[in-house]
């Protein structure tokens, strides 16, 4: 296969979770756009040598997480939180959960910096691990570690257990002892 065609078949394969990554990292569905495309005409130029140096994912990743903070610093601010109905409309579905939770989601994550939600973005959306999470930010694992647990912080201070049908007096992390257990 030739270079743009691999090109074009890495974007229409990858597209929907690039996007929801660039949508998850702007907490805004036209700058996710503009971002993703954007950051895909970068790559494209330089598509050959990026598939020589490893997995493209990881490497468009990096990108879109570099092109969401220079796209914060030329605007001079941090986005503001979209509104609720925006927010229901506009994030793409990652799998089976009800649309007021992504909402509450959605704008607790338009609350954090740009760096956090990217740690959040790639370690708990993504599904990446901690060593690959700073390899592709270029930090320290311990980095990664520590602004990981700073952003769940925040987020915690946003979000409640009652936001997601967890009755009060229960956490989501207790769980239920084995049967016949202590």
């Amino acid at each position: 296969m030739d270079g743009q065609a691999d090109f074009e078949a890495f974007v229409r394969a990858r597209w929907p979770v690039l996007l929801r990554t660039a949508y998850l990292l702007t907490a805004d569905p036209h700058l996710a756009d503009d971002l993703l495309q954007d950051t895909l005409v970068k790559v494209a130029s330089r598509w050959e040598a990026i598939i020589r140096g490893g997995p493209p994912e990881a490497y468009v990743k990096r990108a879109l997480v570099t092109g969401s903070i220079d796209g914060w610093r030329r605007r001079g601010r941090e986005p503001r939180p979209m509104p609720d109905v925006v927010l229901a409309q506009s994030i793409p579905p990652a799998g089976p959960i009800d649309v007021s939770d992504r909402v509450d989601v959605g704008a607790a994550l338009a609350q954090l910096t740009t760096r956090q939600r990217a740690y959040v973005v790639l370690r708990y959306v993504d599904d990446l691990t901690e060593v690959e999470t700073a390899r592709l930010l270029g930090v320290s694992v311990g980095t990664v570690k520590s602004q990981s647990r700073d952003a769940l912080a925040r987020l915690r201070t946003l979000l409640t257990p009652s936001d997601f049908g967890v009755p009060a007096g229960r956490t989501t992390t207790e769980t239920k002892p084995f049967p016949g257990g202590p």
